[in-house]
């Protein structure tokens, strides 16, 4: 679920909106969470080589910005790295595929930091199956530094629509390596076709919708006091917060002028797109899975040093009952070989996307 900043106020009403933004006045002005983004500037800051590096770590890229990752740290030189089940989206991603792939996301972006540092980051994947770490780590002198990490900051999850630019073969080849890149024709319009549809899809299947709803933090407080799940701050939407319009009851209602122009807002991104992403393994164990996310940030990290965004929209890949059609669909006409489709995402190019809340390193570590 992605919530549009830009259309609310027409479909809401412009009257209501603008009087509470005059009322309000200074108080909107101050609406930046900045302790929800306090990582993003404190990463890189610490002593020990193992938290620095997963300062950096935990601002990869991750589904509903549920940020899964907990760590134990071990001996002087070692972690293990877990999953936490609390954070699981049951009904979109009811086998936790995608939780894992954004655990492979997170270990990418330690593994980088950490050679940054000269180090390089040992690492035994579910030592003790998938009841156990998700990795155990060691940090052990000698690594490369890795030219994608210099994007590292400016990296983003794409959250709007896309300037109508096309994307040309030259100005995608650095993202070559990282999936199967759809530029234009009828492939394009095909994936187009089944994002849209998927979308449609989880929009109007009430269980679906209502994940997304109860990970809403409206406003700066809320933001600030739990920095995960989907961030809807700023004046524009604390605006509508305030005059009693944008409440949960009333984004998790159909019918609501509002969230039909939320649904509506993202099918024209996607009807819009100029180029898709797809990315597929051979097979769908959890190692895959995590395979997976290391290539999700690597592409993420070469769309931004190539002066593209990235937006994932993997609805059509999510495993519940509703999706089933649209996922048979996309395995059928782009897997033909029997591979796990693992990733699907829009290409162009567009605004910068602000930074996300992240939850400080210490929540995430089980010893601090």
């Amino acid at each position: 679920m992605t919530l549009s900043r830009r259309k609310t106020l027409a479909l809401i009403g412009g009257g209501t909106l603008f009087a509470a933004s005059a009322a309000a006045g200074g108080f909107l002005a101050t609406r930046t969470p900045h302790k929800a983004l306090a990582p993003w500037d404190q990463a890189g800051a610490a002593s020990d080589p193992r938290l620095r590096a997963l300062s950096y770590g935990l601002l990869a890229p991750n589904p509903h910005n549920r940020q899964p990752w907990e760590v134990e740290l071990v001996g002087e030189d070692a972690f293990n790295v877990w999953r936490d089940p609390e954070r699981d989206l049951p009904v979109t991603d009811p086998f936790a595929r995608q939780l894992t792939i954004g655990m492979g996301c997170f270990l990418e972006l330690t593994r980088m930091a950490a050679a940054e540092a000269g180090l390089t980051m040992k690492m035994d994947l579910f030592p003790d199956g998938e009841d156990g770490p998700v990795a155990s780590c060691r940090l052990v002198p000698g690594a490369q530094k890795d030219p994608l990490f210099a994007h590292v900051m400016e990296r983003r999850s794409h959250k709007e629509a896309f300037d109508p630019t096309p994307v040309t073969a030259e100005a995608a080849a650095p993202l070559a390596p990282y999936g199967t890149l759809y530029l234009g024709g009828a492939q394009a319009d095909r994936l187009r076709e089944i994002a849209e549809q998927a979308w449609m899809i989880e929009a109007t299947t009430a269980d679906a919708w209502q994940e997304s709803i109860d990970l809403l933090r409206i406003g700066k407080a809320e933001i600030n006091a739990q920095p995960d799940g989907i961030d809807a701050g700023g004046p524009f939407l604390e605006s509508l917060a305030l005059a009693g319009v944008f409440t949960r009851e009333a984004a998790a209602d159909p019918n609501n002028p509002g969230t039909k122009g939320a649904i509506e807002d993202t099918r024209a991104a996607i009807l819009g797109t100029p180029a898709f992403v797809v990315q597929s393994s051979a097979g769908n164990s959890r190692t895959d899975q995590i395979e997976t996310g290391a290539r999700w940030l690597r592409l993420n990290l070469a769309a931004t040093g190539a002066g593209l965004a990235l937006r994932p929209v993997s609805q059509a890949l999510q495993e519940y009952e509703e999706m089933a059609e649209v996922f048979e669909a996309i395995h059928t006409e782009f897997a033909p070989g029997g591979e796990t489709v693992q990733m699907l995402g829009l290409l162009g190019y567009g605004a910068q996307t602000p930074r996300t809340p992240r939850w400080p390193l210490e929540t995430r570590l089980r010893n601090a």
